[in-house]
């Protein structure tokens, strides 16, 4: 799953991925987030398939709209 790293299964404690990121992502974050390349990323933020916000020539991604994303791409 995409949410979660670490397992239940080696004793680790399970932690949602997205804990260790601020409240508005990059699109390098979701680099290094989700297992698609850079052209895929582009294609779902040029789509507002992962809703985002320009400011300028920058793209940012509120946290909530990522995971709005991935709830309902489950």
């Amino acid at each position: 799953n995409l949410m979660y790293n670490g397992s239940n299964e080696s004793g680790k404690e399970v932690k949602p991925i997205l804990e260790n990121y601020k409240d508005v992502l990059s699109v390098h974050d979701l680099y290094n987030i989700l297992p698609i390349g850079r052209n895929n990323i582009y294609k779902l933020l040029n789509s507002n398939t992962i809703k985002n916000i320009r400011v300028g020539n920058k793209i940012i991604i509120p946290k909530q709209y990522l995971i709005d994303f991935l709830q309902t791409a489950n």
